[in-house]
Parts: structure tokens; sequence; C-alpha cells
């Protein structure tokens, strides 16, 4: 066996202490896989007397994040503390002096993943990060390479587990979602403030890598269109049903139809239940990649949790670590297609838009023409009375968002229309 590969961990909370755990009771497995066995340098902690309860020596722990990443005998740093800064400035140390870096930092990477990647070329390093989108399950290296000699179209996905869990329960119970999400609360699926989840942010710094790797092309989260699910009523997931529906956040990207530029976007969108995404509940993610030689191919798994991270974290170490020790380097960034990323408002999709409107005559022809006037067709109307209201349910064909945008605008100035109760994307074949 080679030298063994000396590893500085980055941050020992959740993830981190798996890492550790895994570390010591595959450590011979690892080895065999590596050829070389792995050692812990050092671990970086804000709090090195506190009790972990884990298989090493209290030694390792230190404050000094800078200094550990910075010692000569470290040949890989794990980066699992998040945040930008200092991960961010830690990472580029490692890289610039040609320590490889394995991180599950998605933000970082979503903001600024050009400078990492720029980093690891200059330093000959590698820069994996199979952790930062969906945890355990495979989807950043099928992308960066099992699909690197197809053309990828459409990538989609339920890639947050606590939205996922909201609109699940929404679905199965016709609760609301604040009763969903205080659910969420109590059972650990979201957060004291639940802010990233629910507003897409962790959703939109997924997409915008995975977009990066499907179209070779570099997309930062301020690139993604984002919308979250707290608008999201029993309402909408009650006549999704009727549609034969289910409302799921998806994270989608996609090249336009001159194939010469890319849409992001991460929103809730009614799907058809016969669609693979359909099924994924609770708090799980999956991811629906449409490429033009392989078809169609889904990934499915927890997306998120100490252990599936941890494993994620440990598959990258040990490409890279088995880099190092044969001389080679691993795939770098492919960003040479460099396509335009568009616009929300040039993205094509269609529409559920639910109207409250007056009972009378004229007043479906009144809407029909609004529709009309922006170009966008009506596919089916559904009317219910209420009285002197009713409600009118139009689900539209394709059309760009800003002229839908404009349609509802234009419908909100009827005198016959009381509100715009809802707008919702709809996604996928639906009968």
């Amino acid at each position: 066996m080679s030298a063994p590969v000396r590893v500085a961990l980055l941050g020992c909370g959740t993830v981190g202490g798996q890492v550790v755990r895994l570390l010591h009771e595959h450590g011979d497995d690892l080895a065999a896989r590596i050829g070389a066995p792995v050692e812990l340098a050092g671990i970086a902690v804000r709090r090195p007397q506190r009790d972990r309860d884990l298989p090493v020596d209290d030694a390792l722990f230190t404050t000094d994040a800078a200094g550990l990443v910075s010692r000569v005998d470290v040949d890989v740093v794990i980066e699992v503390i998040g945040g930008i800064e200092p991960a961010r400035s830690l990472m580029l140390s490692a890289l610039s002096r040609g320590v490889s870096v394995v991180t599950a930092n998605k933000a970082l990477l979503a903001e600024d993943g050009a400078t990492l990647y720029d980093a690891a070329a200059a330093g000959g390093a590698d820069l994996y990060f199979e952790a930062a989108v969906a945890g355990a399950i495979p989807i950043i290296r099928p992308l960066r390479e099992s699909l690197t000699g197809d053309r990828v179209h459409r990538v989609l996905g339920i890639v947050n587990g606590t939205t996922n869990f909201i609109l699940s329960r929404m679905d199965e119970t016709g609760a609301g979602f604040a009763e969903s999400l205080e659910e969420a609360t109590a059972l650990g699926y979201a957060e004291a403030d639940p802010t990233a989840d629910v507003e897409g942010f962790d959703a939109a710094a997924k997409a915008a890598i995975l977009a990066g790797l499907a179209f070779h092309t570099r997309v930062r989260a301020a690139d993604v269109h984002r919308e979250g699910i707290t608008d999201v009523t029993a309402a909408d997931v009650a006549s999704a049903q009727r549609m034969g529906c289910v409302v799921k956040l998806l994270a989608i990207a996609e090249r336009t139809q001159d194939g010469r530029g890319v849409a992001v976007r991460v929103h809730p969108a009614m799907i058809p239940r016969t669609h693979p995404l359909a099924s994924v509940g609770d708090a799980f993610n999956a991811v629906f990649v449409e490429a033009e030689a392989a078809g169609r191919l889904m990934f499915y798994g927890r997306g998120a949790g100490g252990a599936p991270t941890a494993s994620a974290v440990l598959g990258d170490l040990v490409a890279v670590a088995r880099n190092r020790v044969t001389g080679a380097r691993g795939t770098g960034e492919s960003s040479y297609a460099d396509l335009q990323v568009v616009s929300m408002g040039q993205t094509r999709t269609r529409y559920h838009v639910s109207l409250e409107v007056a009972d009378k005559a004229g007043v479906l022809a009144d809407v029909a023409n609004a529709f009309a006037r922006h170009d966008v067709s009506i596919r089916t109307v559904r009317q219910e009375g209420h009285g002197d209201d009713a409600t009118l349910v139009c689900v539209t064909h394709e059309a760009t968002d800003a002229a839908l945008s404009a349609t509802v605008e234009e419908l909100r100035g009827l005198d016959a229309v009381r509100a715009v109760a809802s707008v919702m994307r709809v996604e996928g074949e639906t009968a």
C-alpha cells in the first residue's frame, strides 16, 4: 500500500460526525479501494471541548481551521461547515496548494463556484461535491461524467426534503401550509427558521449547480428564478387533485427551443400523478434527467441527513484519494458551451389560473378575450358556482411567462373578476 492519505475535516456537526464514524467503521475497506489508508490529520471545530462521542483522539480537534488547512502533511480537505466564509477562503487556500477538496457546500458552489474551479485548475487539485445536491443520491457524477458524451435537454427534480414533506402532507390530509409546516418542524424536517427551504433558496442553489453541469455553462444562484411554497393553499392542492395532479416544488433546468440558451427556475408546480416524480413523498428527493441518447433517467433517495450526506462525502473522498495515489486528476469544470441564461419571462410552460368571478353572463367571454389578447391559448375551463360568485379555473397551453403575467394583470382589472386567487405552473403531460 501507498503512504496514508491525510485528511483535514472542517466541521464536525451532523454530517462531519457521520464522516468520522464511517471513516472509523469502514477504514479497511476504504484503504483497499483507494490503495492507501486514510488518516485524519485534524478536525476544525468552533468548540473543541464539546462532548461528541466519536471514535477519535480529542487531540485532533482544533479551532485553527486556517492552520489545519495549510499544514504540509494534509492531502485532502473535507469541508462540511457550510456558508460562504470562512469556507471559501479555506478551500481556496487548500486548492491553490494542490490539495484536493471535497465539499457539501451548495451555497458557496452556487454563488462562487467559478472561483473554486479556477483555483483547482491552477493548483492541479480536484474539487468534488457530490454531497452538495440531494444527499446520498448520485446525481453530480452522472451529469459530470456518465452523461458527458450525451446531450442533456432537461433536468427537473425535487431537491428539498422539507418542502416535499410539507406538500406531501397537504396532499394527503387536506391541511394548509401553516399546519403542515408545523408538523414538519415537530418531526425535525424543518429548521427553526425554515426560510431557506420554504422560500426556495436551498433548491435554487442546487438548481444552479445541476444546470451548470448539465449544460456546460456557468450558472449562479442569482440566475435562477425562485418562488417558494408559502403561497400554496389547500385549495390549490385540491384543484390539482381534481386534475389528476399533485403539487411539488420543482427545480427545473432546460435548454431553450433554439438550443442557444438555458432556463433555470424553482417554483411550485402541478405535475400529473402518472409522472415518476409525483410518487416521491415524505422528505425524499428525486432528480429526473432527459437526455438525447440516454432518454429519461431518474435518481431517487434520501436527499439529506447526516449518514446519507456522509456517504456522498466518502464516495468523493475515495475518488480524490485514489487520484492522489495514482497521480491522476479527476474531472474539472466544463463550461465550454457558455449558453445564455434566459430570463423567466422568456420561459415557456403551461399554467393553472384560478379566478374568483361574478356568476353572470359574459364573464367567460371577457376572460377568454383577455387570454387571447396576450396570445395565451386556453386548454380547459372549469367553472363552479357559489351563489352570485363563481370560481373559474383555466388551464392554458404553453405560453411565455411574460405573456401569462400580462394576462393576469389584465384579468385583475376586469370588472367581473373579483380576484385572481392563484396562478400555478403545470409541468408534464396531463389529460
